[in-house]
């Protein structure tokens, strides 16, 4: 077992920084995510761990060992590809052992581990099958079962569940969760979907544009984002936001937009204090947003006024797109809301959940108080 960690490390496309300045330990038997937009560098990242993609400037360690000039196949990793990249001509069995093979390992540890992974992958039955005979699921499992017969240090898995469809994926994820979980191995684990990320992860790494945006578990990527980017890419339908302004009002602080003007919670004063006066942007998750007559017990409310443009009925809520005065926003509401597309109705937003992010440099004004302060997250 082993742990990973890149030593800030860059990958340069002549002048494109692919990856910029990536400084990040991971722990050993660490479930961790990389998730991003497409280009962010996240596969760049788990490329260059392989050996399949070389350094530009930094340092990666396997345990304490720095890998940057040792060869992929001596690196002690096994990865799992996006394509699954099965060999058509051969068997699963052959698939699973060619590895081993490679290695010149005994050809009685080779039937051992390929006969053990593929009864825990409960693929077992399908050993003498080729690809060709197999769905997108029961592929992927023995492309996982080729990378556990290695009995690597660390598990490299690239966007494995892409090629699958919904219900599959689901299955999937939890399926890898478990193997993770019975390994005690080391994951790595690239993704664009952050359901997958939230789901899996131990903790996620979020880039953009090659840059570590945050670091940390899905709890507090959700509760706690650093900046504007992490706020609006972690949470499905996004979370809105809002241009406003900071304004002290009889010994509180209000939030003013172009539509609302609402107190933030008392608790946030010392918080939000210095930036009284000025512009920042206010953002809440849909999931905060609720129908006037149907908001949860226990909550800070804000009454705000909206028309409805589009109900979508999900079943266990109701996603509501809703407009005030020009500016669009997104609520998932409880699924006995009587919105209807056209009328006006009153909505309540939940001020004790309230973002608000610094203009300039995009940074939650919470995460800086908090870390200004040597306040734990």
């Amino acid at each position: 077992m082993a742990s990973v960690t890149f030593n800030h490390v860059y990958k340069r496309f002549g002048n494109t920084n692919a990856v910029n300045d990536l400084h990040i330990e991971i722990a050993d038997k660490e479930f961790l995510v990389f998730v991003g937009p497409s280009g962010c560098g996240k596969s760049t990242s788990l490329r260059m761990l392989a050996g399949l993609e070389e350094i530009s400037d930094g340092e990666i360690l396997i345990g304490d060992r720095v890998v940057n000039n040792v060869a992929p196949k001596d690196r002690d990793v096994a990865m799992v590809f996006q394509s699954y990249a099965l060999y058509p001509h051969m068997t699963v069995y052959d698939n699973m052992a060619f590895g081993l093979r490679l290695r010149k390992t005994p050809k009685h540890i080779i039937d051992q581990r390929v006969r053990e992974a593929a009864k825990s992958l409960g693929i077992e039955q399908l050993l003498d099958r080729r690809p060709r005979q197999l769905s997108g699921g029961q592929r992927q499992r023995v492309a996982v079962g080729r990378a556990i017969v290695r009995e690597p240090a660390v598990f490299l898995m690239d966007e494995p569940l892409s090629n699958l469809d919904a219900k599959l994926r689901v299955e999937a994820r939890s399926f890898i969760s478990k193997l993770h979980q019975r390994l005690g191995t080391t994951f790595i684990y690239v993704t664009h979907d952050q359901t997958e990320a939230m789901t899996m992860g131990t903790r996620i790494c979020v880039l953009n544009a090659g840059e570590l945006q945050q670091v940390d578990t899905p709890f507090n990527l959700y509760h706690n984002p650093r900046n504007l980017f992490v706020a609006g890419f972690i949470g499905s339908p996004s979370m809105n936001f809002f241009d406003a302004v900071l304004r002290e009002e009889d010994g509180g602080l209000v939030v003013e937009t172009s539509i609302f003007k609402l107190p933030t919670p008392p608790k946030f004063s010392d918080m939000y204090r210095d930036h009284a006066g000025k512009k920042v942007v206010f953002g809440i998750r849909p999931e905060d947003i609720h129908d006037a007559d149907y908001q949860p017990p226990g909550i800070i409310p804000g009454m705000v006024k909206a028309n409805v443009d589009v109900v979508e009925q999900m079943g266990n809520e109701m996603v509501v797109y809703l407009e005030s005065q020009g500016t669009t926003f997104i609520s998932r509401m409880d699924p006995r809301t009587r919105a209807r597309v056209g009328q006006a109705m009153d909505v309540v937003f939940n001020m004790e959940n309230v973002h608000l992010f610094d203009v300039d440099n995009k940074l939650s004004l919470a995460y800086e108080y908090k870390v200004a302060n040597h306040v734990k997250a």
